[in-house]
């Protein structure tokens, strides 16, 4: 069997069974995670943002190859899950973008996509780290250029695209000395892998080894686009007063006098009025906008060719016959000019974040790391001019930036990778100062704390010369593991031990969910008897898998 021409159908069951694949393999790709805590990570993240975009694909009616393809980037972009979900979402955003408009693909315009997809992975983060992921679709994105002069079957093309890519994780330890120490694979780049492996059962018609289940995809939650507002409001606050919609036919004449660019035209447009909305295919351009002057925005479509379907609705004679035949319901909330969303593991750490004044919690963190849209949700939630964003963890930082990216709002990222850092972020935060001068006073003042952290190994393993036994406890001092112990008061005395200084003046204490009031006190005590000049903090932040979390500053 032979296969020339990939088209949209083709490619959707290939996604599928992909994300399958990924589904029955998402623990044992968590395993491979370096750290041996006991966090949902990398499979889990990979294998829900692909779920996401699986989902997407299978609304998909189009025989198109770009459409599924475009459908399966918006999914996994929204879905993105940790730093490993967010990168899987950008080498598909640029595989998507390497096979625009196309019905179908060859082996040429596959090896196009896959560098499209490594281009717009290794831009998306700021310092790339070789022997990951992302090196892992290089070597097999240079293979699938390579082999596209030569072969045109599309299955032997793929076998080959699979085959470099799993060379190329083989030699991951070798970039990645951390890897080799532990004597394990990237599993980034195992993820990805499993997910080609997916892609070439279904070209071939395999059935997968190890299927567990069948992925159950909910039903996509329908965001309605225009829906009546029954909010009470003065008309007089309506700031643009004209809802209006059109569409714009190209006009070959008029697009070689101006050629049409779909992110500088909804950037015009933005100028001129709110609720933009602006899709494009090769022939028109769809167009929602409420404006005051909306002759503005039509001449501005004008200059691409020629208007149809055209609807303008006065939207405060609208609202003003709402309220003379229904009963408002309630007052509608202005926007706050700030607001802080952060995301924390723990109702007790939540509490506390919302008394420093946190306007959005999220709740995740360790073994649930919040999606990209989940963080857009609670940016929308938050209602506010300018938005801070507190990820409080270095697998969400990615997550937070792309939902900011996307935001309408004023947004900004506070890079804060663990929960003491985003206290001191809060604590340094000065509402008549800008958004850029608080994020960089709040980035700052997280540098100067330390973070401690006592959990348990899920593993045997060894890390710089450390040999951990599954069961024990671990003491993590920010990101690196300093003592490992079976008892956990030892691990305890010396993580605190190794982390408190001549110099330090404040310790705060958050423990979990496993901790009772005796140990607590306890601990209190030794710190007390050990460290004279040291303020004590104590907080039951109710938080799993992680029996203390110490700040020090």
């Amino acid at each position: 069997m032979t296969l020339e021409k990939l088209n949209g159908t083709q490619f959707a069951k290939m996604v599928l069974v992909g994300a399958r694949h990924l589904t029955n393999n998402a623990k044992n790709i968590d395993a491979l995670n370096v750290f041996p805590v006991p966090d949902g990570d990398t499979g889990t993240n990979m294998n829900l943002s692909m779920t996401s975009g699986a989902k997407e694909v299978q609304q998909v009616e189009s025989n198109h190859i770009s459409d599924v393809a475009k459908a399966f980037s918006k999914g996994l972009l929204m879905g993105a899950r940790g730093n490993s979900g967010v990168i899987l979402s950008q080498i598909f955003r640029g595989f998507a973008k390497g096979m625009e408009n196309n019905e179908y693909v060859t082996t040429k315009e596959l090896a196009v996509a896959f560098e499209e997809g490594v281009k717009t992975a290794y831009k998306a983060v700021m310092k790339p780290v070789e022997g990951t992921i992302l090196t892992v679709a290089k070597d097999a994105a240079e293979k699938a250029s390579e082999k596209a002069e030569e072969e045109t079957d599309i299955i032997s093309f793929m076998e080959m695209v699979l085959q470099e890519a799993k060379a190329s994780l083989k030699r991951t330890p070798d970039l990645l000395p951390v890897l080799k120490e532990v004597g394990v694979v990237d599993s980034g780049g195992q993820g990805l892998v499993t997910i080609y492996e997916g892609f070439i059962a279904a070209l071939k018609g395999e059935e997968l080894p190890e299927e567990v289940e069948t992925i159950r995809y909910d039903e996509i939650i329908n965001a309605e686009h225009h829906k009546i507002n029954q909010e009470f409001m003065d008309t007089s606050e309506i700031e643009f007063g004209y809802c209006t919609e059109f569409m714009v036919k190209f006009e070959d004449e008029k697009t070689k006098e101006t050629p049409f660019n779909e992110e500088n035209f909804r950037n015009e447009l933005s100028k001129h009025g709110d609720s933009l909305l602006v899709v494009s295919d090769e022939d028109v351009v769809k167009v929602h906008v409420h404006v005051e002057y909306p002759g503005n925005v039509l001449s501005l479509g004008q200059q691409y060719g020629s208007l149809i379907n055209m609807k303008i609705e006065n939207m405060r004679e609208q609202h003003s016959t709402i309220l003379r035949e229904q009963k408002p319901q309630k007052v509608k909330q202005k926007k706050q000019t700030y607001a802080i969303v952060t995301v924390a593991m723990g109702t007790g750490i939540k509490s506390l974040f919302e008394s420093l004044g946190a306007t959005v919690v999220i709740e995740g963190g360790q073994t649930m790391n919040p999606s990209t849209k989940d963080i857009a949700d609670a940016i929308e939630k938050a209602n506010a001019e300018n938005i801070l964003i507190l990820p409080n963890n270095k697998n969400i930082v990615m997550a937070a930036e792309q939902a900011a990216e996307i935001a309408k709002e004023n947004v900004a990222v506070v890079k804060t990778k663990t929960i003491p850092q985003g206290i001191s972020a809060l604590l340094a935060f000065h509402p008549e100062q800008d958004l850029t001068e608080n994020q960089q006073q709040m980035e700052a003042n997280c540098q100067v704390v330390k973070t401690g952290q006592v959990t348990y190994a899920v593993r045997d393993t060894t890390i710089n010369g450390m040999l951990i036994k599954k069961g024990n406890f671990m003491g993590i001092v920010d990101g690196e593991i300093k003592v490992t112990e079976s008892d956990k008061k030892e691990t305890v005395t010396k993580l605190l031990q190794s982390l408190i200084s001549d110099d330090d003046e404040i310790l705060t204490i958050l423990y979990g969910e496993d901790v009772d009031e005796d140990e607590i006190e306890k601990l209190e005590e030794f710190v007390e008897d050990n460290f004279e000049d040291l303020e004590i903090e104590t907080h039951n932040g109710k938080q799993p898998i992680y029996s203390y979390i110490f700040s020090v500053e």
